[in-house]
């Protein structure tokens, strides 16, 4: 979950799903203000018609039988009732008594009373999209008001807030909740994948350039930012081929027309009539033609253009090892991978047999052996030598770069074998490490990714 969140996916699904939320909840209080002062105002007016209806009705009864009707007349919401104790009349009449008085007409004197009843007050119940809450005081009107009617007896009328509405405790959001998290959830993660396949189709590509420099461009497709990211990767792809095939042509180029003249010298050579020298010159010679050999070799390693095969690793280091024993290295293969991978079968064959060489003539001999990790397989091979400081196992990798306390000129070679190696292993997705062991000499660690 945790590597979700963190890659672009779970990132624009996160910052979708919360901008929806956050946008979705700033509606629902619009429209709950909304609805709350259409709500308000309905009510002004139903309660502006209530108090005239109730008023007049009033009027007309006797005044000897006002008290009973107006007992059985009266609602929630609007009152009339006889007045019990005299209270301060505010300076100004309200909007609702004007409105009123408009209605009415001037033989009713109707005045406005200072201060709002307490039930003004009160917080009350509101439905919401998130389930009944509590909402503000009732905003519309709500005041007391005294009323003198035509015939001289004044009243004392009540406009309070309305009941609260049934929906508020009867209606049940749970599912509707529900159903709009799970809406705008999935919509937050197609679009979210829909936004990142290109990005990831990019990285991929990227990732199987490393391994395939000769792999199928990508298809222009999808929106024009991705179309144009695809033909620049493509058009990268094509120069860096290009530069690779001319850099390894004129490589091999120069290693193979060296041996020519080489050759001859060597020819020339045996001719020479001083044995001390010709020993030397010959010696020279020999280094000179193997550096042109391994030239040759890492211009072949730099070279994608073999066939990929499935390999059973197996087989491979048994071949390799039984080789590198007919011809007199000190070789020994433990262990059993039971696996395949996906591979250059030349120049896997390459690699190893390097790294082989490279322990039996720096170590004296070279213990194989060979496992199974998760999604990889693990190649170890350990030699008896000097080892290497460990400020130097990083630079060994260079082309012709050579340790000279370990790997002098005596020994042989030109310092590409590991360099050789390591190409190797990378064009195939795997690494090469090198550890110096405890009890003694250098580990060499080839992994290799499954097929």
């Amino acid at each position: 979950m945790r590597a979700f969140f963190g890659s672009m996916t779970g990132r624009v699904f996160i910052t979708l799903l919360l901008g929806i939320l956050m946008s979705a909840a700033l509606t629902q209080w619009a429209a709950d203000a909304e609805r709350q002062r259409a709500i308000e105002g309905v009510r002004d007016v139903h309660a502006l018609e209530r108090a005239e209806q109730l008023i007049m009705a009033t009027e007309v009864v006797p005044a000897s039988a006002r008290l009973a009707y107006l007992a059985v007349a009266n609602r929630p919401g609007v009152r009339l009732e006889q007045v019990h104790a005299d209270l301060p009349h505010a300076a100004q009449p309200s909007e609702f008594a004007l409105a009123l008085s408009g209605r009415m007409g001037s033989a009713y004197q109707i005045v406005s009373i200072a201060g709002r009843p307490a039930a003004c007050a009160a917080p009350r119940p509101q439905p919401s999209m998130f389930g009944p809450r509590q909402g503000p005081p009732w905003r519309g009107t709500c005041e007391v008001l005294d009323i003198r009617l035509r015939d001289g007896e004044q009243l004392r009328m009540s406009v309070l807030p309305p009941r609260t509405f049934p929906i508020a405790e009867k209606t049940n959001f749970t599912s509707i909740i529900v159903l709009f998290l799970v809406s705008i959830g999935l919509l937050a993660y197609l679009v979210a994948r829909m936004t990142t396949r290109p990005l990831k189709q990019l990285a991929q590509a990227a990732k199987d350039l490393g391994n395939d420099i000769n792999r199928a461009p990508l298809a222009l497709t999808g929106a024009s930012e991705i179309r144009q990211a695809s033909a620049a990767f493509n058009a990268m792809q094509a120069r860096i081929r290009q530069y690779i095939f001319q850099r390894t042509q004129m490589l091999a180029a120069i290693t193979h027309d060296l041996q020519t003249p080489l050759t001859r010298l060597r020819l020339r050579l045996e001719k020479v009539g001083d044995p001390d020298l010709q020993e030397r010159l010959i010696g020279d010679l020999s280094a000179m033609q193997a550096m042109v050999r391994e030239g040759l070799d890492l211009a072949r390693s730099m070279d994608t253009t073999e066939a990929m095969h499935s390999l059973d690793v197996d087989s491979l280091l048994d071949s390799v090892c039984a080789d590198a024993s007919d011809s007199g290295q000190q070789v020994q293969l433990t262990g059993c991978a039971n696996v395949a991978v996906l591979g250059r079968p030349m120049s896997l064959r390459r690699c190893l047999v390097n790294l082989i060489d490279n322990a039996v003539k720096y170590g004296q001999r070279a213990a194989v052996s060979v496992d199974r990790q998760p999604g990889t397989v693990r190649i170890r091979i350990r030699d008896s030598g000097p080892g290497i400081a460990p400020a130097e196992l990083a630079r060994v990798f260079e082309p012709f770069y050579r340790v000279e306390t370990s790997r002098s000129r005596e020994s042989g070679g030109t310092g590409l074998g590991l360099t050789i190696a390591r190409n190797i292993a990378e064009q195939h997705g795997g690494t090469v490490t090198l550890l110096n062991r405890r009890e003694g000499g250098l580990e060499v660690t080839l992994l290799l990714p499954e097929t």
